[in-house]
């Protein structure tokens, strides 16, 4: 099956599960918009080509988020969170910022929510090296409050070299923050789960956070749905 058509499937079934006016509703989601630049003729977006001519790396992108203090939260963390896994996954998972684990630890997901994520990615035969997991926000905000919009702000760039290094076929934003940071949308994560936007050559698919799922087994069950979902949809791209 073709990528697009399965898009359109995805489009279909969530159109059909929570509106009555579809075309009205997903039209407010703006396709082809986020990081990525839209790829014509199969050349690279100018970002990415910017990043591979100066030598960038993820090993440089670490370095510099680990002694950042572009923002007032290097006041009050313990350790940046820049993020790990692959450095070249097919799948990328971004979520909102480190919780106190993390902050302790230096590491993605390791609460927690951390251990749900990791029982999810098994469930559809991948292992967390495997994939990338990073957040919007690499360093921990005080009682765990949400990133203020010049926090995410002060991360984005290190956020747009990991994308463009990493050069994931899908992108997956959990959680509201996550997903408004990076899909132009009013919509809340409630309607956008489980939908695949194309971005370029990226497609973004966006997610309830693992956070949301620990207390609720009916978002757990909406999440492993997610989850074969989108090994289906790796599967076609990679076909």
């Amino acid at each position: 099956m073709q990528p697009n058509l399965l898009c359109q499937l995805f489009l279909d079934d969530i159109c059909y599960r929570h509106c009555r006016d579809p075309l009205k509703r997903i039209g407010r989601v703006k396709r082809n918009t986020g990081i990525y630049t839209v790829r014509s003729n199969n050349k690279l977006p100018q970002r990415e080509a910017e990043h591979m001519q100066t030598g960038d790396s993820l090993e440089k992108v670490t370095a510099e988020v680990i002694v950042c203090q572009k923002c007032r939260l290097s006041e009050t963390r313990r350790k940046a969170v820049p993020g790990e896994g692959a450095a070249v996954a097919k799948v990328m998972f971004i979520g909102e910022a480190p919780g106190e684990q993390e902050d302790s630890q230096g590491r993605p997901f390791v609460g927690a929510a951390g251990k749900l994520l990791t029982e999810l990615l098994a469930s559809i035969c991948l292992k967390r090296e495997d994939v990338y997991i990073t957040n919007i926000a690499k360093c921990r905000p005080p009682n765990n409050r949400p990133p203020r919009k010049d926090e995410t702000s002060a991360c984005r760039p290190y956020l747009e070299r990991q994308l463009a290094l990493i050069r994931p076929s899908v992108v997956c934003p959990m959680g509201n923050s996550a997903i408004h940071a990076l899909i132009e949308t009013g919509e809340s994560v409630t309607a956008l789960h489980g939908i695949p936007y194309e971005v370029g050559e990226a497609t973004y698919f966006p997610m309830y956070h693992p956070a949301a799922a620990l207390y609720t087994f009916q978002l757990r069950k909406v999440m492993e749905e997610d989850f074969r979902k989108l090994r289906g949809l790796l599967d076609s791209l990679h076909a």
